[in-house]
């Protein structure tokens, strides 16, 4: 039960984690040499620009097929593992011991269990996957020496650490709600021992009852 409260809030910071990566606008960070006053942050929707005075502009993104392709791709990974995750949960959440649903199908609860783990574990790396890309590219256009030194260069965001944490968080999850789904079965209790019948018990013991039968025979 410890490991399935713990998988479940693993589980459930996770998905929260991920889907705020998802919208914020912080995947990448710019600092203009030339005007220290603004901070320029891109996310995968929209593009941000923060003043000293704390006004934030926002534009969204012109076009979908304009975009690099690690922000078109990590846009749809990124909405899968949002879906994955909220799935995952509701399945694990069904099987969880302390539910009452499928009760005396303690076999089903093992299955639903174990199918939002696995679930967990998918939307954990479908969130992995489009942060490292994007923090990859972001390292390989930051060391690009064909680019002039003037050239200010993109950085890690915030979101960039969140999805890290997301993703790691929803993949612990997943592992301990599958791992804990095995304990289900040893843990449902098992029936009383059959007792025989009392036909049965009269017919083992009958020359006990009936000692002129017995007589009879002899």
């Amino acid at each position: 039960a410890k490991a399935q409260g713990g998988g479940m809030l693993l589980a459930l910071l996770g998905w929260i984690s991920s889907c705020v990566t998802t919208f914020v606008p912080l995947w990448k960070n710019l600092n203009l040499d030339l005007n220290e006053l603004e901070v320029w942050n891109m996310g995968l929707w929209q593009v941000c620009i923060t003043q000293e005075e704390g006004v934030v502009e926002c534009q969204a993104h012109g076009s979908f097929l304009a975009l690099p392709p690690e922000l078109r791709i990590s846009r749809l990974l990124m909405c899968l593992s949002n879906g994955l995750g909220l799935l995952g949960c509701l399945l694990a959440a069904l099987g969880l011991e302390g539910w009452r649903t499928c009760e005396d199908k303690p076999g089903r609860k093992r299955r639903l269990l174990l199918g939002g783990g696995v679930t967990l574990g998918m939307a954990g790396i479908t969130t992995l996957v489009p942060v490292s890309w994007v923090a990859y590219n972001t390292v390989l256009d930051f060391w690009d020496e064909t680019v002039p030194d003037i050239v200010p260069r993109w950085e890690f965001g915030e979101a960039t650490f969140l999805g890290w944490f997301a993703g790691a968080f929803l993949a612990a999850g997943g592992l301990l709600l599958a791992c804990s789904s095995r304990s289900t079965t040893t843990a449902t209790p098992l029936g009383p021992p059959c007792r025989r019948a009392p036909a049965a018990q009269g017919l083992s013991g009958g020359h006990h009852l009936h000692p002129k039968n017995a007589d009879l025979v002899i």
